[in-house]
């Protein structure tokens, strides 16, 4: 019956003497390994085992001999025909006889993915950290021109100008500039907090933030006809970083009229409410949408553009999600082409 349930144990079942030899292994430890009885307890175990996890794999050993059990230890061994095999070990001795009972699973897909996750991480990590680098280097690149510009404002004699509307258009201009600076003075303060891992929470107000996101793209708004709706009654506020609110609300509606149906003004929707106990934002708009059967999954991605008719670099939206999910938020997206979409951003507790 013993030997029944050893030969047929889909696990790998194997009991090795206190020397560092194989005295008896299973179908299924010899299956994944490709060798054979014989060539098993032929070579030490050690022989089998990876060169780089041989030193950790001999002092876990020792660890056995010393009648210390052995639970959930990994390490790697080379099939027969040199591939890498990762395996999850679990084993107890028997001082009385100087063996050591032992069962292994395969978890090599399990570490292949975990590895590939890493991998992924890794370049992402290093995609954001080349973003901050970009931002910072043109935020800060930027500020001479812009204070440049605010110190011909400044100088500009405004009585000898007649026409109304080329000075409606200058104070335009110099309010745009001097709000662009103080963006770029948020950027450059939230960026080296962000390099540090400091946020600066601090209790925002939506309608703050739109009036000031409607001052700065006051020009585009007025000459595309933009009609903006908005209702926070249901929550005025969240505690969220106000240069990162700035970001959402800034993004979200450049893109609204960016993208826009051809022909028609563009029309977006504003408002606040509490799902869950959560303060959620939502902003809807008219425009072209997106066909989420087919981009769905890619909305978020860096370089990611869906629209080759307007100018962009498909990095709003990704810097936007990276923000909110930065600070325990999320944000997520419904649409259908032609017929607009609904960004859903919620706030953490």
């Amino acid at each position: 019956m013993k030997q029944h349930f050893f030969d047929s144990s889909v696990d790998m079942l194997c009991i090795a003497n206190y020397e560092g030899y194989f005295v008896e292994v299973n179908p299924a430890f010899m299956n994944l390994l490709g060798f054979s009885r014989e060539e098993l307890m032929s070579k030490k175990i050690n022989d089998f085992v990876f060169d780089h996890d041989k030193d950790s794999t001999q002092e876990i050993r020792e660890g056995i001999h010393k009648n210390e059990k052995l639970i959930n230890f990994q390490n790697r061994y080379v099939s027969k025909l040199g591939e890498i095999v990762w395996l999850s070990w679990s084993a107890v001795p028997v001082d009385t006889e100087k063996l050591v009972y032992a069962i292994a699973r395969d978890i090599t897909d399990e570490m292949n993915l975990k590895n590939e996750r890493i991998l992924e991480l890794t370049k992402l990590k290093s995609v954001n950290e080349d973003l901050i680098r970009l931002n910072y280097t043109t935020s800060h690149d930027l500020r001479a021109p812009i204070n440049n510009l605010i110190s011909l404002f400044n100088v500009l004699d405004y009585s000898v100008i007649k026409d109304e509307d080329t000075m409606q258009i200058l104070r335009y201009m110099e309010v745009s500039a001097k709000d662009v600076k103080e963006s770029l003075e948020s950027y450059l303060n939230l960026i080296e907090s962000a390099s540090k891992g400091l946020h600066s929470f601090t209790e925002v107000f939506f309608d703050n933030i739109l009036a000031k996101t409607r001052s700065t793209l006051s020009a585009i708004i007025k000459s595309s006809q933009s009609q903006i709706d908005f209702d926070f009654s249901n929550c005025e506020s969240a505690y969220f970083d106000n240069a990162y609110m700035e970001s959402i609300f800034l993004n979200l509606m450049t893109n609204s009229i960016k993208y826009t149906i051809p022909g028609s003004p563009p029309k977006m929707e504003i408002r606040t409410e509490i799902q869950d106990g959560k303060k959620v934002l939502l902003f809807k708009d008219y425009g072209q949408g997106f066909d989420m059967e087919k981009n769905g999954d890619k909305i978020f991605g860096l370089n990611q553009r869906f629209n080759d008719t307007q100018e962009g670099k498909g990095v709003g939206l990704y810097l936007i999600q990276n923000q909110i999910n930065s600070l325990g938020g999320a944000i997520s997206v419904e649409s259908e082409p032609n017929k607009g979409a609904t960004f859903s951003v919620v706030f953490p507790a």
